[in-house]
């Protein structure tokens, strides 16, 4: 059986070639297709929720899938943009719903929001990244989490940011050989282990994310190698990661100081 270690070194060792072959899948050419030739007549917010088609992809895209059902949700993330600091997406520490606007920015750029190179090829890469990740996955939920992180990684400022998204947490736990109940410590001294024991401007930094990653992926083959434990348990939906909305909101609430 091929190690999670020996799948995610395959997978990345030329990551332009195994992306190119999920964008050349029938099913991701067919809804990739169906995007790019109906994106640029979007001009509003009302417009593009009014295609289910396109909603879906880009939500997926941006790896929010389990989050497509909240359409008013969204749209507050959407209609405030990113602009000003209290912007309802800025208040999130998922990084995932500004990434969202940064690629639909109707807010700061009205009708021209879907004209850009970004809310065009840069979606579709998103997409087939995302399909490359849930398909690695069906074969071992490892390399999907490693594929993940290597992806958010960058975007990883703070302990907080790791606490909101259980697919990173799952990752840095492993890494950190940390025992699965750390999860339902105090939600600040989690944070606080993490920022004690990462800098995370490393995260910035390819090589050092290959390092955290080459451990993390050894660490895993070992501590799942038994039965009984169901690895995908922390992708709980089709695009899989994060976390419920009301647990995310209480989390943020928490570090912004709210109720």
């Amino acid at each position: 059986m091929t190690t999670t270690y020996t799948s995610y070194k395959l997978i990345t060792a030329d990551l332009t070639k195994s992306l190119a072959r999920i964008a050349e899948q029938p099913d991701v050419a067919r809804e990739t297709e169906y995007y790019l030739s109906k994106i640029g007549d979007v001009k509003t917010i009302d417009d593009f929720f009014a295609d289910t088609r396109l909603y879906n992809y880009a939500m997926k895209a941006h790896g929010l899938e389990d989050m497509a059902y909240a359409k008013a949700f969204m749209r507050k993330v959407l209609t405030e943009g990113i602009d000003k600091d209290d912007a309802f997406a800025n208040k999130l520490t998922d990084n995932r719903y500004k990434q969202l606007v940064e690629s639909l920015n109707f807010a700061a750029h009205g009708a021209a929001a879907t004209s850009f190179d970004r809310a065009q090829k840069g979606v579709a890469d998103k997409y087939a990244r995302q399909t490359l990740e849930q398909n690695a996955g069906e074969e071992n939920a490892g390399v999907r989490l490693a594929l993940y992180f290597s992806r958010m990684a960058p975007t990883i400022s703070s302990g907080y940011a790791i606490i909101a998204d259980e697919a990173l947490a799952q990752v840095v736990r492993t890494a950190l050989q940390l025992p699965d109940e750390f999860a339902a410590t105090n939600v600040d001294r989690q944070a606080e282990v993490y920022e004690a024991a990462i800098d995370f401007k490393d995260f910035q930094n390819p090589g050092k994310v290959t390092e955290f990653l080459d451990r993390f992926t050894a660490l895993w083959e070992t501590k799942n190698s038994t039965d009984g434990y169901d690895p995908l348990a922390v992708f709980g939906s089709s695009s899989g990661y994060g976390i419920s909305s009301d647990l995310l909101l209480s989390i943020n609430s928490l570090k912004l100081g709210g109720n």
